[in-house]
């Protein structure tokens, strides 16, 4: 079961469930947000209260292909996880300029995973919403990422796709301009929708794809999969939630398992995707600021 959210013709948004025959539930809620209180103030699963609507309604006659989608959940704050798979600590290291062992190495097998602030809600863009380069990096890469979706105590209640546009010039430079290397103007993405986790068999076991296109042709492809993961979920989330506070609707991106190549960067005019098929396609256009 996924939950989207999508654009009517008046102008205003609607929330709706995605079953596994691609009918589609127009949901009771503003947003996604509010089924999540609804649940807690119910002591029920979304799960449950998505099937309650979906048993007793009737789909709209319409295909998702011809929806306009949203960003599925207005996040307060979007985090990131860094060096979570061996592809992503060399590419750390290449940035870096360096060979010997170094603190993406340490961090890599280290007891404490790396944690930042990635986005704000006004900062997170949905589908086909342009993605926007930094104008003082010459190298900028998209990073497909699984997203948690967390509630206040931490449970996991969706994964979603998550796109950590970074500055690898930026970061290699010196790791202390991380927070500029991720955060900026449109510099995250995330959706087109939101798995419940119920739904989902294994988290460890989904494949992620990344294509990029470039006047029409194909100039990136690669593939990898969440079991390469290094790390498990639950600790990265009892990480964050270490003498911090989280809020409803938290979306913790895991890291990336596929980083293109060392000679390539994102240009104006390029269209990332980035599937898990178990989730959908999220489809994001490159743009200058």
């Amino acid at each position: 079961m996924r939950i989207i959210r999508y654009q009517k013709t008046n102008g205003s948004k609607q929330l709706a469930a995605v079953t596994e025959d691609s009918a589609i539930y127009p949901l009771p809620y503003k947003d996604f947000l509010a089924l999540i209180e609804q649940a807690e103030t119910h002591k029920v699963s979304c799960l449950s209260l998505v099937m309650q609507t979906v048993n007793r309604s009737q789909p709209i006659e319409k295909h998702l292909e011809d929806l306009t989608l949203l960003v599925p959940i207005d996040a307060y704050e979007v985090w990131a996880s860094g060096v979570t798979y061996r592809r992503s600590k060399d590419a750390r290291n290449f940035e870096a300029k360096t060979t010997s062992e170094s603190f993406y190495d340490k961090v890599y097998t280290a007891e404490r995973p790396e944690l930042f602030l990635k986005s704000t809600s006004r900062r997170t863009v949905g589908p086909h919403t342009p993605i926007y380069l930094r104008t003082d990096s010459h190298w900028q890469v998209p990073e497909p990422e699984l997203g948690l979706v967390l509630n206040r105590k931490g449970e996991i209640l969706g994964y979603t796709i998550g796109n950590d546009l970074s500055s690898r010039d930026i970061e290699g430079e010196n790791p202390l301009y991380l927070s500029q290397a991720k955060i900026w103007r449109n510099s995250c993405a995330i959706g087109p929708a939101i798995r419940l986790a119920e739904t989902v068999d294994d988290p460890y076991r989904l494949s992620i794809f990344c294509r990029i296109y470039r006047e029409g042709r194909k100039v990136f492809e690669d593939w990898g999969s969440t079991s390469q993961l290094e790390r498990q979920y639950d600790e990265l989330v009892s990480y964050l939630m270490k003498d911090n506070v989280i809020f409803n609707g938290t979306v913790l991106l895991t890291g990336t398992c596929i980083v293109p190549g060392n000679d390539f960067t994102l240009r104006e005019g390029d269209q990332v995707e980035i599937e898990i098929p178990e989730i959908g396609i999220l489809v994001n256009p490159v743009k200058e600021q």
